[in-house]
C-alpha cells in the first residue's frame, strides 16, 4: 500500500479531537487504502489500519459501518480487531455481515457471542457456510425457534447426536422445522425413525414425498445427467403395452417380489413404474417423478405401499438410471424409513403425494389453458 499522505497522517494522529463530519472522513479514506491494497498490505501496516478502523466504528453512522462490515466480511486478510469489535457490537445489523461470512472470527468468539448477544446475532451465525457441533449444540442452547429452523436448512451444518436428538423433540412442535429435518441428508437412521414416529401424518408425507434440494446439490452432476435425455425418455415413454404386461401378471399372481426384482436387475424401469403403480394404486405419472436422485424416499414409500420386500427395494434403488451410488447414510435411512412405516401409512403417504405430484405436474398445462382464455 501507498504511504498515507503526510496530511491524512496528521489527521489520524489527531482524529479524537475532531468532530463527527471528520471522523467519518478519516474513517471513508482509510477504508478505501485498505480494500484497495489489500493484497500488498504487510502485517504492521494492516494493523495501523485496524487500530483507526476499530477507534472509529463507534464514532461513525451506521449506514457506514455496515458498508464495512459487508466490505470485510470476505476478506481473509481484514484487520482482526475490526473484525472482532464488529462482530460483538449489540447493533445486529453491523455485526450479521462478518458473522455470516468473515474466516478471521476463532470459535471461541462465535461461542461468546452466541452466549451474550441477541437472536437476530445467532441468526446470522446459524447462516455461516460451516458450522462445527460445538456451535450448533450452544446455538440450540440459547437459540429459538427461527435459529433452530435456519441450522435445519444449513446443509454445512454439522449436529451432535444430542444436538440432533434436540431438533426431533422440538420438531414435534414445529411442521416446518421437521420438514426442514427430514430432509437433511446426514440425519442418522436412528433419528429419522423417531421423527417419522413423531411428527403429523401430512407433515411425514409431505417430506416423505418432496424432492430434496440439499440431495440436488450434492450430486449435481449426477442429477444434472438424470434430468436430461433420460428424463425426457421416460416422459416420452408409453406405457401402454407395457401396462397390459403388468395387468396379465398380476391377474395371474405372477406380479410378485421376483419379477419385479427381475425388472429393477435388467434395468426394465418402465416395468418397475408400471408394477409399482399398479401395486401402490397410484397413476404413473406419480411413480415417475421418484426415480429421480432427489426422490429416493418417496421411491421407498411407493416400494412400501406396493408390499415389495426390502430386497427387491433395495435392488430397485440400487439399480436407478442415471443415479448416483446410494451412500451408506442415504441406505440407513431409507431403511429407516422401510421399516417405520405401516402398510397403510405407506399406501396413505404414497396416495397423498400422488396428489401433490400431479398437480403440480399439471401447474404448466393450466397456466397454458388460463393463458389461452385471455
Amino acid at each position: 500500500m501507498p504511504a498515507a499522505p503526510s496530511s491524512l497522517r496528521a489527521e489520524l494522529n489527531g482524529a479524537e479531537k475532531e468532530g463527527p463530519e471528520h471522523d467519518a472522513r478519516i474513517f471513508g479514506e482509510v477504508t478505501d487504502l485498505f480494500l484497495s491494497n489489500v493484497d500488498r498490505l504487510g502485517e504492521s501496516q494492516i494493523a495501523a489500519v485496524d487500530g483507526v478502523l476499530a477507534h472509529l466504528i463507534e464514532r461513525v453512522d451506521a449506514k457506514t459501518v455496515v458498508q464495512l462490515s459487508q466490505a470485510l466480511s470476505t476478506i481473509d486478510r481484514a484487520p482482526r480487531q475490526t473484525i472482532r469489535k464488529l462482530a460483538f457490537h449489540e447493533n445486529h445489523l453491523l455485526a450479521a455481515p462478518v458473522l455470516r461470512r468473515s474466516n478471521c472470527l476463532l470459535e471461541a468468539d462465535l461461542l461468546e457471542i452466541v452466549k451474550s448477544r441477541s437472536q437476530q446475532h445467532l441468526l446470522a451465525i446459524s447462516d455461516r457456510k460451516i458450522l462445527n457441533e460445538a456451535l450448533t449444540d450452544a446455538l440450540m442452547r440459547f437459540g429459538d425457534v427461527h435459529v433452530s429452523n435456519a441450522l435445519a436448512r444449513n446443509a454445512g451444518a454439522r449436529f451432535s447426536e444430542c444436538g440432533y436428538a434436540t431438533l426431533v423433540g422440538r420438531a414435534e412442535r414445529d411442521e416446518v422445522l421437521a420438514e426442514k429435518l427430514g430432509l437433511r441428508l446426514d440425519i442418522p437412521g436412528s433419528l429419522l425413525r423417531e421423527l417419522l414416529g413423531r411428527v403429523a401424518d401430512v407433515v411425514r408425507a409431505r417430506f416423505l414425498t418432496a424432492s430434496r434440494p440439499i440431495a440436488r446439490e450434492k450430486t449435481k452432476g449426477s442429477a444434472a445427467a438424470g434430468a436430461g435425455p433420460g428424463d425426457a425418455a421416460r416422459k416420452a415413454n408409453d406405457y401402454t403395452q407395457v401396462q397390459s404386461e403388468v395387468v396379465a401378471l398380476n391377474r395371474t399372481g405372477q406380479l410378485n417380489d421376483s419379477i419385479v426384482n427381475r425388472f429393477a436387475v435388467r434395468g426394465e424401469y418402465t416395468h418397475v413404474i408400471a408394477a409399482l403403480a399398479l401395486k401402490a394404486d397410484v397413476k404413473i405419472e406419480a411413480i415417475e417423478p421418484l426415480l429421480e436422485p432427489d426422490r429416493v424416499y418417496g421411491l421407498i414409500v411407493a416400494c412400501k405401499a406396493a408390499r415389495l420386500s426390502w430386497s427387491t427395494t433395495t435392488m430397485i434403488v440400487r439399480n436407478r438410471p442415471n443415479c448416483p451410488p446410494s451412500t451408506d447414510r442415504e441406505l440407513e435411512q431409507c431403511v429407516a424409513i422401510y421399516e417405520s412405516l405401516l402398510l397403510s401409512v405407506a399406501q396413505w403417504t404414497i396416495r397423498f403425494g400422488s396428489d401433490r405430484i400431479l398437480a403440480k405436474n399439471n401447474e404448466p398445462v393450466a397456466a397454458v389453458a388460463a393463458a389461452d382464455r385471455r
